[in-house]
């Protein structure tokens, strides 16, 4: 399998940590000042030995794959004033081999992302803020917090289309009817910043968040 440009040693077990660790800290929007690391599965058995733990930590403090620091992740946290733990969850059967969840937190704000390394540095983000999600972090993505309302879908998507933004997959989950929903849109092209801005402003959206695709 030919994998991404990296610091290894493992596709999996490094590269794709570390993009998950990336996700993570582009969905809590600021560096992280502290986080709780879940290792499931395979990833409990050998995330020190494979380096996975370092991998984690370079992605929360937003190392691409390739960066030499990776190596040093520990010390690049200390020196930025990142705390970490780490947990190992053995033996999740419900979950992949390499699952790995993250719990940020940096003042008041704070996210849960639960993320798969696929191989070859492709990852999943399955898990938002309890919210099931299927994200591959390659392309465009908007995740819109919102009230659950009538026509929600279409308005976002009737805006998304008047920017010319072909969307990829969406998929929205919701708590229960006319309670908080979460919409997950991958898209071809970018938003621009005013019709980010416009949909953060309307009265039943919670929060926008958007990833600029996958280079990290």
């Amino acid at each position: 399998m030919i994998g991404p440009v990296m610091i290894g040693p493992s596709s999996s077990h490094t590269a794709g940590v570390v993009r998950i660790g990336n996700v993570g800290r582009m969905l809590l929007g600021v560096q992280p000042e502290n986080a709780e690391i879940t290792f499931y599965n395979s990833f409990a058995r050998t995330y020190e030995g494979h380096g996975s733990d370092r991998a984690i930590v370079a992605g929360l403090l937003g190392f691409k794959t390739d960066d030499k620091r990776i190596k040093t992740a520990f010390d690049e946290a200390e020196k930025m004033g990142m705390e970490y733990s780490f947990r190992s969850m053995g033996n999740a059967s419900t979950m992949h081999p390499n699952t790995v969840k993250l719990n940020l937190r940096a003042g008041e704000k704070s996210v849960s992302v639960v993320g798969e390394s696929r191989g070859g540095g492709v990852i999943k983000v399955t898990e938002v803020n309890g919210f099931a999600s299927n994200l591959s972090a390659n392309t465009y993505t908007a995740i819109i917090r919102a009230n659950d309302r009538k026509g929600a879908i279409a308005f976002i998507a009737s805006l998304l289309a008047n920017e010319e933004c072909n969307i990829a997959t969406m998929s929205v989950n919701r708590k229960g009817k006319n309670h908080e929903a979460c919409h997950f849109i991958e898209m071809d092209s970018p938003i621009v910043q005013t019709t980010l801005d416009y949909i953060k402003s309307l009265t039943w959206v919670i929060e926008v968040i958007f990833i600029p695709g996958s280079d990290f």
